[in-house]
């Protein structure tokens, strides 16, 4: 996996910044308004001063008239500097999400089939939901905190300075220890982070899982067992939680006393005689204003310890969203062409394994224009892997060739454009059928969603749905049967009138009079495509050019059925057992 150092926290915001940088007219209007934000509450600050001299002690009443009006005025302006911050600082980080999110989904859909391998969905929709939610936080919510807290101390600490240099040391002297505190606590919040990160996508995974399964749960009996592995989950995510909270609680009062320890010298100096060595005596006004100050600076140290957590949480999550986004797309860098319809096919020692086992080894064989192979052996013999290799999910050592042309050479929209796949494992939309006929095709007439439908033998049963074609399926087909999702996707197929087929199990789900009719309709599609099959029941490619048996990933006969029966090997074996079998279920 690619993942950017997490060491780098200032690298890793730095590239979440740029995220921020389109939006920098706004980003800049925020900024502004925390900037006023911060100098108007030190103003305030800042007013008792001549308020406490002026008008408490020396009655002066010309300065007593204009109070009222710089009070209004000061919450006017800390009003739109409160507007500003917000609405600005706010509506980029929505725009930042928005845009993480679209480039992410944009990103996955270009993955390797490999990456879905080893991730589970719901490590990825945490990463686009809960992980770019921590991320909007520190790029939003946190600047917004970080820029008006910091500007206002800047603003308090020079209001300080105006009333006595000397006590506004003992500030300073204050500031390496927070800083100590607050570089521990980042250590550990980004590392907890990681692991909230990492606990969330275990709870998003189990949920959706007894969402999908919930049928073999109630059938099974397996309530108990999800609700214990779910509790399991939610458990390690409760803890690492209450790490976070533990550490968030135990830093703000640390820092805050370390700032009372200031407050607390600050008082007995500025009360100390006029005539002490130090010159540390102040006004009544300026002791007010002075205390106030420094009072006053223990909330934006408050809010920025706050918010550090907030930031190390949002690094966390920006260099888990940076690490997926770093990750690899499929390998796309052909630019030969490839004539449409494409149709001769080629392997030649073509090897590939998942891990030290190879599932292929060695493959070599050709497939013409217009002829139909199929492939036969038992389950875990490669048949799956041999045909995903074509349009290339995965890519193996040796060669491909489509029409002589190696298919690493062609890009993957060329490719892709002249296969079709009927798969045992049916993937359907939530949309109306007609648009899942249509799936990936342009400008496509109703007239030719009909044709298709009805050559998939799948118009009857769609024109008794409430809505025809326009019924919508549920998620993956839920309300159709399992037959009735088959001969969607076969049309789906016909549709496309890709050269080059590939039927995966594609009459697995169906019934024996609908199998029948879809053999019939697959036989007019297969006779103007190079087709390569995979089947289970072996009576249904006994027409095929020929037959293909794989065995621990090698090609162990080749022939016509009449060849493979009188061979009497591995292929006779399966056919003589399922006869029997058949014989047996018909009895």
């Amino acid at each position: 996996m690619s993942v950017i150092h997490p060491q780098s926290s200032r690298g890793v915001y730095k590239r979440l910044l740029s995220y921020v940088w389109p939006y920098r007219f706004a980003f800049v209007l925020a900024i502004i308004g925390n900037l006023l934000y911060g100098a108007v509450d030190a103003g305030m600050i800042k007013l008792l001063e001549p308020l406490l001299n002026e008008g408490f002690v020396n009655h002066n009443q010309a300065f007593i008239q204009w109070i009222p009006f710089i009070v209004i005025g000061i919450f006017i302006i800390r009003g739109l500097a409160t507007f500003l911050s917000t609405f600005f600082m706010g509506w980029v980080g929505r725009n930042v999400v928005m845009n993480f999110r679209q480039e992410m989904f944009a990103h996955l859909l270009k993955l390797p089939t490999s990456y879905y391998d080893r991730t589970t969905s719901g490590e990825i929709l945490s990463k686009l939901t809960y992980n770019v939610e921590q991320v909007a936080t520190a790029s939003s919510d946190a600047l917004t905190t970080l820029v008006r807290e910091s500007f206002t101390v800047l603003a308090l600490v020079a209001v300080m300075v105006s009333i006595s240099w000397r006590l506004t040391v003992l500030f300073f002297v204050t500031v390496p220890i927070m800083a100590i505190v607050m570089h521990v606590v980042s250590k550990r919040v980004r590392g907890v982070s990681s692991r909230i990160q990492e606990s969330m996508g275990s709870v998003t995974h189990v949920a959706e899982e007894a969402i999908e399964g919930q049928k073999v749960i109630k059938a099974f009996g397996g309530q108990a067992q999800e609700i214990a592995q779910f509790e399991k989950v939610v458990q390690r995510n409760r803890h690492q939680e209450m790490k976070l909270i533990v550490t968030s609680a135990l830093s703000v009062p640390m820092v805050q006393v370390i700032g009372s320890l200031a407050l607390a010298v600050t008082v007995y100096l500025a009360t100390l005689s006029p005539e002490s060595t130090l010159h540390t005596a102040v006004s009544p006004g300026a002791f007010a204003a002075m205390m106030t100050s420094m009072i006053a600076l223990l909330r934006p140290i408050k809010e920025l310890t706050k918010l550090n957590n907030n930031i190390q949480k949002g690094i966390a999550g920006a260099a888990s969203i940076f690490a997926f986004l770093d990750e690899k797309p499929e390998s796309d860098h052909g630019v030969r062409s490839l004539p449409f319809p494409a149709g001769n096919v080629i392997y030649r020692q073509v090897k590939f394994s998942y891990g030290a086992d190879p599932i292929l080894d060695r493959i070599t064989f050709e497939v013409k224009a217009g002829e139909t192979i199929a492939l036969v052996g038992r389950s875990g013999g490669g048949k799956s892997t041999l045909v995903n290799l074509l349009p290339r999910f995965y890519d193996a050592a040796g060669d491909i060739l489509i029409d002589g042309i190696n298919i690493k050479e062609l890009s993957l929209s060329v490719l892709r454009q002249q296969i079709a796949i009927v798969s045992q494992h049916v993937t359907l939309f939530n949309d109306t059928i007609a648009n899942n006929i249509a799936y990936g095709c342009r400008d496509v007439s109703f007239e030719n969603i009909l044709a298709a439908a009805r050559s998939a033998h799948a118009k009857e049963f769609i024109e008794h749905l409430p809505q025809g074609f326009d019924t919508v399926i549920g998620e993956n087909g839920v309300r159709l049967s399992g037959g009735q999702r088959q001969r969607i996707a076969i049309a789906r197929a016909i549709l496309k009138k890709a050269p080059i087929l590939i039927l995966d199990e594609a009459t697995s789900a169906l019934d024996t009079e609908s199998e029948r009719y879809i053999q019939e309709a697959l036989e007019k599609l297969m006779a103007s495509c190079t087709t390569l099959v995979i089947a289970h029941r072996l009576s249904t490619i006994e027409n095929a050019d020929r037959i293909m048996v794989l065995d621990k990933g090698r090609i162990i006969e080749m022939g016509t059925h009449e060849e493979l029966m009188r061979l009497n090997g591995l292929y006779a074996q399966l056919r003589v057992m399922q006869y029997q079998a058949a014989k047996m279920v018909y009895a």
